[in-house]
């Protein structure tokens, strides 16, 4: 497992760092590679590997298969690399999915309501020799009323340490996934939310644009799901479609997360009404590893995409017609009124001369 690091500060009182420095060994979360865990940091090192037994030997992590009530039992290797004698807390958390698309499990003092609850060591410290190795058994056991499905967590150790010339604590975490599905019907589904669309066009109001696709993919179901999109953008009645190119794929999402989604669309001409349209295939990964598409998921959602320099010259263009057309109107009022006057100061003057 490659060494990944995630520190955490408070603010009153002393100050806690945290370093998690390897974290849940699989292949299927991003930037970790399968093989005992590995922290070293000054003289600390130590590392964390499964335990060869009925489940089977060098597993990458723990993944199991129980019916709720159903109870779990296995154990972690644990290995000090290091010069100086070893003091380990044990603990299981739950696990999620960060900002980044990174599996990461809870620190230790946030409430964990799946693994990290079910999930108890056989130990909570472990005291390990330089050179030496220890067994940490562990037990999981699912509720009777366990909703069926997937859930991931760890089981972690963990060395806090001061700090001196910091004046902080470090707490140095190291542990292994651990993938569990509870037996049950599988409701598989991924849902895409808050589709919208926006056009920025360019100062030549005959040239294309670019437009912006933007939605929330959420896990609705009870199965971790990847997926793989499509995006295209289209004027009125699908003409002139444009479909985006090089979209990163979502990360595995656990049940009940989600996950944003924003995605360029370039050349997209400006037809006045665009269509944008994602299409997601949900993924689904079983106990062997196989992958199994599912039926995609299609949204539309439409928004303006109007040329507004044309817009600006036709209205200037209309602005001047309009004015013209007040102008000559108003012209023609005036000469109406001026050859009324004539006429009238005409009669008068025919009047006064009959008079006389």
């Amino acid at each position: 497992m490659n060494a990944s690091v995630r520190r955490w500060k408070t603010t009153t009182g002393t100050l806690l760092r945290t370093a998690t420095l390897a974290l849940l060994a699989t292949s299927a979360v991003a930037g970790l590679a399968p093989g005992p865990a590995l922290a070293a940091d000054g003289d600390v090192a130590w590392t964390v590997r499964t335990a060869s037994n009925s489940y089977g030997a060098a597993r990458s992590s723990y993944s199991y298969n129980v019916n709720p009530g159903g109870v779990v039992e296995d154990e972690m290797v644990v290995a000090n690399r290091g010069k100086a004698p070893l003091k380990l807390s044990v603990y299981a958390a739950d696990g999620f999915t960060t900002e980044a698309g990174q599996l990461d499990l809870f620190p230790r003092d946030k409430t964990s309501t799946a693994i990290g609850a079910w999930a108890r060591a056989g130990t909570g410290s472990v005291a390990i020799q330089p050179g030496k190795t220890a067994q940490v058994p562990f037990r999981i056991s699912v509720p009777e009323n366990a909703t069926p499905g997937d859930y991931v967590g760890g089981i972690l150790t963990s060395l806090t340490q001061a700090e001196q010339a910091e004046g902080i604590n470090v707490d140095r975490r190291l542990g292994i996934r651990i993938t569990l599905r509870v037996g049950g019907e599988l409701k598989p589904s991924l849902a895409i939310d808050d589709l919208h669309v926006t056009y920025a066009g360019t100062f030549n109001p005959f040239s294309k644009g670019d437009a912006t696709v933007t939605y929330t993919i959420r896990n609705t179901g009870n199965a971790a799901l990847a997926g793989k999109q499509a995006v295209s953008v289209s004027g009125p009645f699908g003409s002139l479609r444009v479909r985006a190119g090089g979209i990163s794929a979502p990360p595995e999402l656990l049940p009940g997360e989600s996950w944003k989604v924003t995605v360029p669309v370039h050349g997209v001409a400006p037809t006045a009404r665009l269509a944008a349209t994602a299409t997601l295939t949900p993924l689904l990964t079983d106990a062997s590893g196989s992958i199994t598409p599912l039926k995609p998921v299609q949204v539309t959602a439409h928004g303006w995409a109007l040329p507004w320099m044309l817009v600006l010259v036709l209205v200037v263009l209309i602005a001047v017609l309009v004015g013209a057309l007040l102008y000559r109107r108003r012209n023609r009022v005036a000469r109406r009124a001026r050859e009324d006057a004539r006429v009238r100061d005409a009669v008068e003057q025919a009047l006064r001369g009959q008079e006389a």
